[in-house]
């Protein structure tokens, strides 16, 4: 059977995975890790890629490979495919003013902008760097040729483009590809629009509002692929050169999209990640217009909606708390679980590097009911961990608030596996919430959409392979409502 590789260009490493194509059985895997900040050199990005690809024992037998990625940020091109600066990641907060001024520009304000893209303008997204960047950095604005995300950029120097000298087919920006699901969380992409190509489905690019944040409307933005449509073939050097052809590029996928399609999420299914940020995201036929901000509404990786709600504080605040009280992961987990739901009124708002779910990208974290009896290691850990899940179960709320249906929540990432994190969710969520092995759910998801862009060469109405998901644990249901109506009462007064 052919081989298919998956590719996580997260923000931590990149993470690649080697499939079989018809069954999803994992042949080999290798990662490598990326530098810690919040700005980067994507040429870091290509680097890790070809470490990982070494370590994965290389990826010139795989017949398709396709690239999940961090989402918005910022990667500039000038008009030579060279980097104009780092590029911004999507946790650097700097363009949080730029939000607040395009919000006001745009007739209608933060409804406007959830009607026209799916989302109130945030930080995080990509067109508010595109303002930051003509205010503070006018000169670099002035050289913008073209805007590309992490999978964006990465597949097209895997495709063999780049900087002349520093790649084989030299700066073809016209060839630059992406999908809906990251071109969705751009702010200038309507992923629900009436489209500009008769084959890529749904979705257009706003270049009104690109021109209300840059000034300007003539860069180079990424071709928009369908879900099964090819961005060309990897270059022999770099993928697939043992395969008659060479390797297949799908069309990739932001993270979040990525690791649905991993999963096989469903309309109604509900994940929880808990990765550097936290994550709510459901799989539904049609995207929200929040006005109030507290939903994104993108596109998933198979042409459904993908709702989400991000908080930037998830793993990082359980990694403070074993800073705080020096303890590895299982202490943490043990002092947790030995204190009571609640940890007897002690509360932790974990606004800890600011928040993007509500809105507030200055706030810093606070402690309440702080008091004798509230002052152990077990209290600290339990409020740690209890108040990283309660901002988690205010999305969930915010997507039943937009009419979003759920029948079935799943929890991932890392710190998913901690005992006390497990029994907490449970209690705060109040729902039955499946566990899911372990897994590189959004190079899993990279490599099955490979292999549905493999199948889909030969048979055009190929559906993604049927690639089983293990549910290593189902936790039912433990509703403690003292632990949500004690953040409740203090979440706001940061």
């Amino acid at each position: 059977m052919p081989l298919v590789a998956g590719v996580d260009t997260s923000t931590q490493s990149c993470k690649i995975v080697v499939r079989d194509a018809e069954t999803g059985r994992l042949v080999r895997s290798g990662s490598a890790k990326h530098p810690d900040g919040t700005e980067v050199d994507p040429q870091q990005w290509w680097e890790a890629f070809l470490a990982a690809a070494q370590d994965a024992g290389g990826l010139d037998d795989v017949a398709a490979l396709a690239v999940g990625g961090q989402q918005h940020g910022l990667g500039a091109l000038d008009a030579q495919g060279r980097v104009v600066r780092d590029a911004l990641r999507w946790h650097d907060t700097r363009s949080a003013p730029a939000a607040d001024d395009l919000i006001a520009e745009l007739p209608g304000g933060a409804q406007a902008w959830a009607d026209a893209v799916g989302s109130v303008l945030v930080a995080s997204l990509t067109i508010t760097k595109l303002r930051w960047l003509r205010d503070a950095e006018p000169e670099n604005a002035a050289r913008v040729a073209a805007v590309a995300l992490p999978h964006d950029w990465l597949t097209w120097r895997i495709a063999g483009y780049g900087p002349e000298g520093e790649s084989p087919l030299g700066p073809q920006l016209d060839a630059l590809t992406t999908d809906r699901s990251d071109a969705s969380g751009t702010g200038y992409y309507d992923a629900e629009g009436v489209s500009t190509s008769p084959t890529a489905g749904p979705g257009g690019y706003r270049r009104d509002l690109l021109r209300l944040a840059l000034g300007r409307d003539d860069v180079v933005l990424p071709r928009v692929l369908r879900p099964t449509e090819a961005a060309g073939r990897a270059h022999a050097s770099v993928a697939g050169a043992d395969v008659e052809g060479g390797a297949l590029l799908g069309p990739g996928a932001g993270d979040n999209a990525g690791a649905a399609l991993g999963l096989g999420m469903r309309a109604g299914d509900i994940a929880i990640s808990l990765g550097t940020s936290g994550v709510v995201s459901a799989v539904a036929p049609a995207r929200t217009a929040d006005g109030g901000g507290a939903i994104n509404g993108f596109a998933d990786a198979t042409g459904n909606a993908l709702m989400l709600a991000v908080t930037l504080n998830a793993a990082r605040v359980l990694d403070a708390a074993r800073a705080v009280l020096d303890v590895d992961v299982d202490e943490l987990a043990a002092l947790a679980l030995a204190a009571p739901p609640g940890a007897d009124g002690l509360v932790l708002v974990p606004y800890l590097e600011g928040e993007r779910t509500p809105n507030r990208p200055d706030a810093t974290g606070t402690l309440h009911g702080v008091r004798l009896a509230t002052s152990t290691r077990a209290h600290l850990a339990r409020a740690y961990v209890e108040g990283m899940l309660c901002g988690l179960a205010d999305g969930l709320d915010a997507l039943r608030a937009q009419g979003v249906r759920v029948d079935r929540v799943m929890l991932i990432g890392g710190a998913a596996q901690s005992p006390a994190v497990q029994q907490v969710a449970a209690q705060v969520f109040g729902l039955p919430i499946e566990i899911p092995a372990p897994g590189e759910y959004v190079a899993d998801g990279a490599a099955r959409q490979a292999a549905w862009v493999l199948a889909a060469a030969s048979a055009p109405q190929a559906t993604p392979p049927a690639w089983s998901t293990t549910i290593a644990r189902t936790l039912d249901a433990d509703p403690r409502p003292v632990v949500r109506e004690q953040y409740a009462a203090v979440r706001d007064l940061v």
